[in-house]
């Protein structure tokens, strides 16, 4: 296995630096979100609400939870949304620069707009993913170990339907990765790649020599990896996630949503400066900011995007209400929510309602 030659005893003293400098952080969020129709022309799935928190957010704190202070953001569709949102990054303790990707060709592709802002081992986030971490320092331990290379981010996953949505890997005896195959047929292991990396720069010369996949016409990041090892560049995983969740659809953002709820106080899941009507009901529904309720309806496992109007007299339930369209998620072929949440009761929706003003 290749190593790398800048590698010291220096920095494998000092955790998450390169060279004296910490890592490089990348998000790449510049996809338009088709399937999140139809809503997700208007709102770019990286700021699709959390929790009242915008996605791309959580993985930015992610980053710096390891120390990364630089990171680059990919800009595509609206992605004046996106820098509007983030700023320059200091409000996170963060130094944000913006690439913008005209054409998307592929992940790795969009890798590739990234050379010329990068100079140093990088941590690569795909930007329409929420996850939840289980040791991501794990993924450094094992970089350093090796000296350099590739770490994939992986989950032991029990569903064989999800590894076909994702990509796999084939590991050698000692450890190391000797094939990775995109959304792949039939899963044998059980391991499933979920979109985060670790990479030094020799992952530009692979994209250099990546071709075009023949079914999509892209590029595809799992075809750069092979190129690194088949170049002889160590590749391992580590199971540092304890689970993702790709937004695909409307559906998706409802679930995450009621599932993060539970982990979530009752003051956080109705945002400030509503008007709700006094007999208002909402029940285990995350509420954002500046939302009108005129009527008494009881809404139950909803998401409220910031600035909606909600003037019907007719329950929400199960669905996305955003300021232009309410989606129905209980009539989509993928709806599937998995217990109520209880989060957000008759009480403390009136005690938010008391709080805010009156309709």
């Amino acid at each position: 296995m290749l190593t790398s030659n800048h590698w010291n005893e220096e920095q494998q003293a000092r955790p998450g630096t390169f060279d004296g400098e910490p890592l490089v952080g990348a998000i790449l969020a510049a996809g338009r979100g088709s399937r999140m129709e139809p809503f997700g022309e208007r709102f770019p799935k990286p700021i699709l609400p959390i929790c009242n928190k915008p996605l791309i957010v959580y993985q930015i704190e992610l980053m710096r939870s390891l120390g990364i202070r630089d990171i680059v953001v990919l800009l595509g569709h609206r992605g004046f949304e996106i820098a509007k949102i983030l700023g320059d990054g200091r409000q996170f303790g963060a130094h944000i620069r913006y690439v913008e990707q005209l054409d998307l060709l592929g992940i790795a592709h969009a890798v590739g707009r990234l050379e010329p802002f990068v100079d140093r081992p990088f941590v690569l986030f795909l930007g329409d993913i929420f996850f939840i971490p289980n040791d991501l320092s794990l993924m450094w331990t094992v970089f350093q170990d090796q000296g350099g290379g590739a770490v994939l981010a992986t989950k032991r996953e029990s569903d064989p339907a999800l590894i076909r949505k994702n990509f796999t890997v084939t590991l050698s005896p000692d450890g190391f990765v000797t094939r990775v195959m995109e959304k792949p047929r039939h899963a044998t292991n059980g391991l499933k790649g979920v979109g985060l990396y670790l990479f030094d720069l020799t992952i530009f010369d692979a994209i250099r020599r990546t071709p075009r996949t023949a079914m999509r016409n892209e590029y595809e990041i799992t075809d750069a990896i092979q190129v690194m090892i088949d170049d002889g560049h160590p590749v391992r995983i580590a199971n540092a996630i304890e689970d993702d969740v790709n937004l695909t659809t409307a559906s998706d953002l409802l679930a995450i949503n009621l599932q993060r709820a539970r982990h979530t106080s009752a003051g956080e899941l109705i945002g400030p400066d509503c008007r709700f009507h006094p007999d208002v009901q909402i029940v285990d529904s995350v509420i954002g900011r500046d939302v009108w309720v005129e009527h008494g309806i009881s809404i139950r496992r909803s998401v409220v995007f910031d600035g909606a109007r909600i003037r019907g007299k007719g329950p929400i339930v199960n669905a996305i209400v955003t300021p232009d369209v309410t989606v129905d998620c209980s009539q989509m072929a993928d709806f599937h929510i998995e217990e109520p949440v209880a989060v957000v009761t008759r009480a403390s929706s009136r005690r938010a309602a008391a709080a805010a003003r009156p309709v």
